[in-house]
Order: structure tokens, then sequence, then C-alpha cells
């Protein structure tokens, strides 16, 4: 099943570098007009836009950015995770350090990377959808495959809106024009609207991977849930109102089951990004980017799984926030990292055993064993570079918790009990007497450690402006990172977002 998948989101069919260099000359990408007039020739264009959301590499994202920079930069700049620098390791130009500190500038690499990801991946749909129109079918039949595309372009102009606030809405394949930027605002109300218009016509059908109404109402409540930090308007019943309408999932009793090499069988996953490395995938390999060198020797007594570069680790205090009791703090490797071979603890090359820390002393110098390393996702023997777990895009936890912080932003705590009590039964802790947006906050972190949602969430909460870990407070226009400075030099019709 998960090879099928794959395979069918692997049949992507254009790539372009950014939908703000619209002077380029792309008309000889779509050449046969009559193409799309079969079920198979239909799927192989949707699946172009599926395709996308696994990123790219160019010259620019030296990695793939859905499961490095863009994860990295939101992680980073979060209160979750650091990426310390080890010596001469993991400096890169001071991206990493900026990030940490938030002093990050238009020059800086991830943000260009997150940028180039969304509008590369919003050039893609627009292209396909320019051959739909071309194909010469019915307006009956293109209607559901345009929702479907509309859907998968509003999730990429969500992240738009949550990273970067105004931006240019680019939907037309045609328009030669440089656009401007569209206000925050209105940017709010395309991803409503593409949304709202493409639910009647999505699939009311679980469907793995698949945008379909229960995707669709999950990122309606997103956009509903942060609607008061994007735009200033709360809509917290309107979140309560999109959960409801998420049929057909569950908790998965063992959490651990989401992110489980066959985690597609999951019946808590609402959308995942499918990774398969008989199929070809490529880009899903955090897990080599959190452990140490040495790391292989705990997974195999052989050394038998792929390199590990010893970067992006738990932030001190992070690991803290567990209770020992509780079964998601095994999200974290923390103490003495053991080799499967001689039962000993692992040795580094400076002669010290490899015992991972909460603390790390010098973020600018870090030890190579400082910091908790990130454990989330299945690690086995055997592996390949390309990781065959799916990307946890949403999942049904998050639809309860939604509902919960709503329901506590409306003066009903009482009612966001039922909803939280099934998210502490499965961790093994307990719900406290009161449930207030501070429990919120710590909860949040604990369910969705390491799956690159904290960013918003700090933001939602004011954590993000406070003082933490080698940072100081943070002015509020950082809430939204800046417009890369090249795409500004591409298109003088771009305005700078206020502050940088």
């Amino acid at each position: 099943m998960k090879f099928k998948i794959a395979s069918f989101l692997f049949s992507g069919i254009f790539l372009f570098t950014s939908c703000t260099a619209l002077d380029e000359e792309l008309y000889d990408k779509v050449q046969d007009t009559d193409f799309g007039q079969t079920p198979s020739e239909v799927e192989a264009l949707v699946g172009g836009a599926y395709s996308s959301l696994r990123g790219f590499k160019d010259d620019i994202s030296t990695s793939y950015p859905t499961s490095e920079y863009v994860f990295f930069l939101n992680e980073v700049v979060s209160d979750e995770a650091t990426i310390p620098t080890r010596g001469t390791d993991w400096y890169d130009g001071g991206q990493y350090q900026e990030a940490q500190r938030h002093t990050w500038d238009a020059d800086n690499g991830m943000i260009l990377s997150a940028w180039r990801y969304s509008y590369t991946g919003i050039a893609k749909i627009n292209s396909i959808i320019y051959q739909i129109d071309q194909s010469g079918l019915s307006e009956e039949a293109q209607t559901p495959i345009k929702a479907e595309l509309r859907a998968v372009r509003a999730y990429y102009y969500y992240l738009l809106l949550d990273m970067f606030g105004n931006v240019p809405i680019v939907t037309d394949f045609e328009d030669q024009e440089l656009p401007a930027n569209s206000s925050r605002q209105e940017v709010f109300d395309f991803v409503e609207t593409e949304l709202l218009e493409s639910i009647p016509h999505l699939s009311s059908e679980i469907a793995y991977s698949k945008f379909t109404q229960n995707v669709a109402y999950a990122l309606l409540a997103r956009l509903y849930l942060n609607s008061e930090a994007f735009v200033g308007v709360p809509r917290w019943q309107d979140c309560i109102d999109a959960c409801r309408n998420i049929t057909g999932y569950t908790l998965e009793p063992d959490y651990f089951a989401n992110f489980a090499t066959e985690n597609q069988n999951s019946n808590e996953i609402i959308l995942a990004i499918p990774y398969d490395s008989d199929a070809g995938t490529l880009g899903n390999y955090l897990n080599s980017m959190s452990a140490h060198y040495l790391h292989r020797f705990t997974i195999s007594p052989i050394g038998d799984y792929p390199w590990s570069a010893n970067g992006i680790s738990g932030q001190p205090g992070a690991y803290s926030a567990f209770e020992d009791h509780d079964v998601r703090k095994k999200s974290f490797l923390e103490g003495e990292q053991i080799h499967l071979g001689t039962g000993s603890v692992l040795i580094m090359d400076n002669g010290e055993p490899l015992v991972y820390t909460e603390e790390i002393g010098n973020f600018t110098n870090a030890q190579q064993n400082e910091g908790v390393r990130l454990n989330k996702y299945e690690q086995k023997a055997g592996e390949t570079w390309e990781r065959d777990h799916d990307w946890v895009v949403i999942r049904y936890a998050e639809v309860l918790m939604m509902q919960a912080e709503s329901y506590v932003r409306m003066g009903s705590p009482d009612l966001a009990r039922p909803f939280i009590d099934q998210i502490t039964a499965r961790a093994g802790t307990e719900t406290p007497a009161t449930i207030d947006l501070d429990y919120l906050n710590n909860e949040l972190l604990r369910e969705f450690i390491f799956e690159g949602k904290r960013r918003t969430d700090n933001i939602r909460f004011g954590t993000f402006f406070q003082p933490w870990w080698e940072k100081g407070a943070t002015p509020e226009y950082r809430a939204i990172f800046p417009i890369p400075q090249v795409e500004l030099d591409k298109n003088t019709n771009l305005v700078q977002n206020p502050g940088y």
C-alpha cells in the first residue's frame, strides 16, 4: 500500500523555482493539450501537486526543505529545539544562531528555503490547473479535480500566511506580471475562501495522504485557531465548528504508532506526506540530522544504520517539561548511549562517554554529546538514508487540542476537559483540576514535540516574544519573517515586511 501511494505521488510533472520570477518563459512545459483525458492521466497530473509537498533540491536549498530547512526554521525559532554550533559543525553562515536568538535578517538561508518551498509548490499547482483547463474535460469533470488542487494550494498559502504574512497571491499560470504583496488579511481571506469553496467538491471519505473534506476542515480549524494572531480577530467558535466536521478518526492507543515506519496504518493521521525509498522518494532523513556520529551503533551492533550529522537537539527545558511517566518523553534520547555490539557506553573520539545531556554549556561551541536528541520517528537497523515513514502533518490529537483551547479561550474550561482527558489518558498523565492557557501551552509542547508546530503556538500564546534560553525579548514584528532579499531583488513590486 505504501509503495503504491508513494509511487503515485512521485509522478510529479513540473518543477519551477519561484512564482515571483514570472518573467521566465514557462509555456514550453505544457506541450500536450490532449493530456488529462483519462482517469490515469488526471491522476498523474494531480499527483504532481502532492509530490511537491516533499520539496526539492537546488543550488539554494542545499537539502530537501520539507524535512530539513522548513522544519528546522519553525523548530529552532521556537522553545522546543536548537541547533548549537559544535566546533566547526553546524555554523553554516550563522543562520542557526540567528534563528535561536531571533536575530535573523532577509539573507537567512532557511527563510529563503521556506519561501521557495511554498512558492515552488504553488507554481506547480497553477501549472497543473492550467493544463486541466486545456485538457478539454467538461466543467463538471474539472470541478472536483480543481477543488483538490485548490485545497493543496491553500495549504501552501496557509504556510506563507503563517510565516511571512504579506505575500503575493498568484493563481494564474499565464499571468506574466510581477506580483505585488497582498495584505495578511487578504491572504487569510484567500485561504479561507479557497477551502470553503473546495470542500463541497472534495471527497467525504477517508483517503490517506489526499486532500479530502476532513483535511480541508482541519486546515480551516488551524486558520481560525490562529485568526487572532494572524489578523487580530478571534474566531474560536468557528474553529470548534470546523473541528466538528472532521469524522472517522481516533487516537491511536500507542502514541508512537503515528511515527512508526509503517505509520500509513495509523487511524489518527489526517494528513501525511508519503515517503518510500523503494519508490525513489527523496528528502526524508530527519532522524540522521539529530543523532551523534556514532549513533548507528546504538541501533545496530554492526552499525547498519545511516550516518548521522549530530545537529538539531532539544532546547534546554523541553525535556524537563515532561513527567518521567509521560510516555511522550520517549520522543527524546537522553543519557548513556549503549553500543549494542559491546554492551558498553559508546566512547566519543575525545575519549569521553557518549551521554546526551539536556543542558548545553556553550551554544556557540557545544560539546558533541550536549543536547537531548530527537527520537520521535522510529529508528531501526537496516534503514537507508531515505526513511520510509511518512511525514506527519495533521493528527486527530490536534483536532482535540484545538477544540479544548477554543473552549478555554471562550471562558468554558469545563467543556475542554473531555478533549484533554483523551490526550492525557494515552500519555499516562493526569488532567489537572484547572485547565488554563498555561497548562494548554505546556501540553501542546508535550503532545506535538518535534512536529514543526511550536513556533505558531508560541506566537499564539505570546511566549514567542518573551526571553528564553539564549534569547532575549523578541520584538512583535518578528512574528513574521522578512521577505527574502533575493526575492525583493528579483521583483521590484514586492515590499519588505515592517520592521526589517
